[in-house]
């Protein structure tokens, strides 16, 4: 025998569920984010036409330069140079630029006012990111260490976003 599809068969309606009742809590609603990983992603090099020629003379091409964030990590690769830091020693991430054309163009660069070490394919805009310890990046040795890292991504907003 079929269900019936009387609503008076199923018997009166509770006053919890009444039209206008509305509970202490909405358990349906969503409060916020649930805590979690650190963002993760994959960022590309932005390509300055007038850049390209450079970077490529000394290995630096679209597949051979990157940055890769992972729950633990950041790393930068470009070309044969690389470049890892834990999260856990970024200290903030801050958009910057515009950059003098012959202080960035080709491989790293080294900054004399800070120390920091600069991944450049384009003058226009990138991220900085500040770290807490000095780390090696710019010669095999690891002698020189630097306290920031700059990295001129397609995706600025959202490599910042990813970091904080």
């Amino acid at each position: 025998m079929p269900a019936s599809t009387d609503p008076k068969s199923f018997g009166p309606v509770p006053a919890a569920n009444q039209p206008g009742h509305h509970p202490e809590s909405e358990q349906d609603k969503p409060t916020g984010f649930p805590p979690g990983p650190p963002a993760e992603g994959s960022f590309e090099f932005e390509f300055h036409p007038l850049f390209r020629g450079p970077a490529l003379a000394v290995g630096v091409m679209p597949r051979t330069a990157r940055v890769e964030l992972t729950a633990d990590d950041l790393s930068v690769r470009f070309g044969p140079w690389h470049l890892r830091v834990p999260r856990s020693e970024i200290t903030g991430a801050t958009r910057s630029g515009p950059y003098r054309p012959w202080k960035v163009i080709g491989p790293p660069h080294l900054s004399f006012v800070d120390g920091g070490i600069t991944f450049a394919t384009n003058p226009r805009e990138g991220v900085c990111i500040q770290l807490r310890n000095p780390v090696p990046g710019i010669e095999p040795t690891g002698r020189l260490r630097h306290r920031g890292v700059t990295v001129t991504v397609a995706d600025v907003d959202g490599l910042i976003e990813a970091l904080d």
